[in-house]
């Protein structure tokens, strides 16, 4: 009989390794806009240049570490990926000026790179095929409690102690994850492709168009986040992203097995339209309330949009492909992780924060259009 079990000792140990690993990500979310613009001296696009940097080396960096993960191993890339993480942490204190800064950022890069495809990768290696989409949403939680509980984490060591004891909490956060990772055996499969994985696993490359749109809009969206709230006169400024952390922990847990019970691609497309409904208020609602009710539409559709693109994506892939398919997904992550901040952080430096929203509440609805044309097309499904 095949086992479906979901909820094993390694799926466990790696969604708690994930919270730590991005609970410091969520410390450096918070902590970083306003380094940058206040120790850094800075503006809003060096902000957005600091914040979105590491996608350019992390989208370097995905393929091959595909390609090392299904060779060498989804274990040891993790480990690489938390301990490079925590040192780029530990001397963003030293930066002192926006080229150092930008510098460990693409360093860190490189770890978020190696962290994040041997986790998808691992991930898609321990649970169940016929429960993906539910295996994603529950993993997923790791990230977004760590979305939602690092940045008051950060504002707090911040406010008590400085930017030094932040950047150091969030080094320990990596060290932990770090830990956890060692406690997770690497498991058994196929190695035929050891040495020899592709690069680029191409049948995912339309699915993962639709997701970069998505993180695009919502790259902007946490890079400006504290700096909105500031400007709509919230004293709190890690409330917004507090709250969407939360409503997409919340909503991942309540519909944990709806993405493998709807086709993912309309899933897909559902979540950027929402996504693009909450940034247009967040841009249009300049008060406390507004932003809040945008951030709670937003996470609502990027509670969605992770578990049905991932699903489509893997859905292409057969076992030994995993770490390609894993790494070239996560690779337009990268591209929309960084070029959203840094598109929208020249529109924000000429046009507002409020512009910037709305620019990103345009390439929701771009995605939500390439999203419905391809739900209507063949897609290759692995055996």
């Amino acid at each position: 009989m095949t086992d479906d079990r979901l909820l094993t000792r390694p799926f466990v140990l790696l969604g708690v390794a994930d919270l730590a690993y991005f609970t410091a990500v969520g410390v450096a979310v918070h902590t970083l806009p306003l380094y940058a613009t206040g120790p850094i001296g800075s503006d809003e696009a060096g902000a957005g240049l600091a914040f979105g940097a590491f996608g350019v080396t992390a989208l370097l960096c995905r393929p091959f570490a595909g390609r090392l993960s299904d060779s060498r191993g989804r274990i040891p890339l993790m480990i690489f990926g938390g301990l490079l993480a925590g040192i780029g942490m530990l001397l963003i204190p030293f930066a002192s000026s926006l080229t150092v800064l930008v510098a460990i950022r693409l360093l860190q890069g490189v770890a978020e790179a190696a962290f994040f495809v041997g986790s998808f990768a691992l991930l898609a290696d321990i649970a169940p095929p016929d429960r993906m989409g539910e295996a994603i949403s529950y993993n997923s939680l790791g990230l977004y409690l760590g979305l939602a509980f690092g940045p008051p984490v950060g504002e707090a060591l911040l406010s008590e102690w400085g930017y030094g004891v932040a950047w150091a909490g969030a080094a320990l956060f990596c060290a932990v994850a770090v830990g956890l990772t060692l406690l997770i055996g690497e498991p058994s499969r196929d190695r035929t492709l050891d040495g020899h994985g592709k690069l680029i696993h191409r049948p995912g490359i339309p699915a993962s168009l639709g997701f970069f749109a998505s993180l695009a809009a919502i790259g902007g969206f946490l890079a400006f986040a504290s700096l909105h709230s500031a400007e709509v006169g919230m004293e709190n400024t890690s409330l917004a992203l507090l709250v969407y952390g939360l409503v997409v922990v919340v909503c991942r847990i309540v519909f944990a097995r709806l993405p493998d019970q709807v086709p993912s691609l309309p899933l897909g497309m559902a979540s950027l339209v929402a996504i693009a409904v909450g940034l247009t208020v967040m841009a249009l609602w300049l008060t406390p309330v507004g932003l809040m009710v945008g951030v709670v539409v937003t996470a609502v559709g990027v509670t969605f949009s992770t578990p049905a693109f991932f699903s489509a994506i893997f859905a292409t892939a057969s076992p030994s492909e995993r770490g390609a398919a894993a790494g070239t997904a996560s690779a337009f992550i990268d591209l929309g992780l960084g070029f959203g901040p840094i598109c929208l952080g020249l529109v924000a430096r000429s046009e507002g924060i409020p512009a910037a929203f709305l620019t990103g509440a345009g390439f929701a609805v771009l995605g939500a259009v390439w999203v419905g044309w391809l739900s209507t097309r063949p897609v290759r499904v692995a055996a």
